[in-house]
């Protein structure tokens, strides 16, 4: 498995959020049509606040302190977990999902560097799955930073962070469309 795959996914996922945010104000960034509703700065704040749980995960990993739960050793819950987690990130959204609390963004205003800090973090994250490659070699299986009990290998998680990305710009460009709307 090759890191490229998801390094370049990436990317892509970066130059869109620049492309389609980059030009905003901090007050449209932090923009909500609604209470219930993440701002576009809110959504960014999530991924990067997500992303990063995972660093610690394959940190231990690679120090060799990591201890995988029981459910681990199944290798058709496994393959369950990781069937059902990807479809759920997907981008089409059809399905409101709620976060776990320890996922969710800022509640108060985001400083206006989101996209730069985003962008930095993009870089970091790109990093940490290339210096992985030994570890998806050996078929690594880590649980989720949010719920020891949910377990998948290292290379669904890239793949769940990189899905997960989409489905929260296409979030992120509903609330631009309301501020649009909201403008006129």
């Amino acid at each position: 498995m090759t890191t490229r795959i998801w390094t370049t996914r990436l990317d892509s996922n970066t130059a869109a959020f620049k492309s389609a945010f980059g030009n905003l104000s901090e007050a449209q960034l932090n923009w909500k049509p609604d209470p219930q509703t993440w701002s576009i700065a809110q959504n960014i704040d999530h991924l990067i606040v997500i992303n990063k749980t995972y660093y610690p995960v394959i940190q231990s990993v690679r120090e060799g302190t990591y201890t995988l739960p029981l459910i681990g050793k199944f290798g058709f819950m496994v393959r369950f977990m990781s069937k059902v987690l990807l479809n759920a990130v997907q981008p089409d959204r059809r399905k409101k999902m709620k976060t776990f609390p320890v996922w969710e963004p800022s509640s108060s205003t985001i400083a206006g560097d989101i996209l730069e800090r985003f962008g930095d973090h993009q870089e970091d994250l790109k990093h940490l799955i290339i210096n992985s490659q030994d570890l998806l070699e050996k078929g690594t299986l880590i649980s989720s930073p949010a719920n020891r009990n949910i377990v998948y290998k290292l290379e669904t998680a890239f793949e769940i962070i990189v899905i997960h990305e989409q489905r929260h710009f296409a979030q992120a460009r509903e609330v631009l469309e309301k501020l649009n709307t909201a403008s006129l």
